[in-house]
């Protein structure tokens, strides 16, 4: 099983895109900026490029392990050490019986979700009371990585 990089630079780019829309002031932009104490001069003085190319590279640090939690043969490749090569005839007859194997953009999204819940949220909320945060900044914060990690993992999981 080989890892696309395709699929996972472009669950990156997604995002982006969700941050585009999800932090729109007509959307949660305004209530995120009231919330984090943001305002239009100091977002005015900063470095968008930096910012949009180290969010780009976190993004694909984090495709990694979307990946690993929504295609389930992941865990069999791990199995046998990463090396198809040296692997034993069970691993064979397991990757041709379930090789593609709940491999759908619903499934990635279902896995996305749990992973932004359990994982992404809590994060963020543990953050967020730490910096004297409001529940607002967390449930936008938060919200905004369980949808960007459904999309994530419904590219990542059907992008065979």
């Amino acid at each position: 099983m080989e890892i696309n990089f395709l699929a996972l630079f472009t669950a990156a780019i997604s995002t982006l895109i969700v941050g585009f829309i999800w932090y729109n002031p007509k959307v949660f932009g305004t209530i995120w900026m009231k919330e984090s104490g943001m305002t239009e001069e100091k977002m005015k003085g900063a470095n968008m490029v930096l910012i949009f190319g180290m969010s780009l590279f976190y993004a694909f640090l984090m495709s990694f392990i979307i990946q690993s939690v929504t295609i389930h043969q992941f865990g069999a490749l791990s199995m046998i050490g990463g090396n198809v090569e040296n692997a034993k005839p069970s691993y064979t007859s397991f990757m041709a019986d379930y090789g593609t194997a709940f491999r759908t953009f619903k499934h990635g999204m279902l896995h996305g979700f749990i992973t932004g819940l359990f994982l992404a949220l809590p994060i963020i909320g543990t953050n967020a009371l730490f910096e004297r945060r409001s529940w607002k900044y967390t449930l936008v914060s938060g919200g905004y990585w369980i949808v960007s990690f459904m999309l994530m993992g419904g590219i990542i999981c059907a992008w065979q």
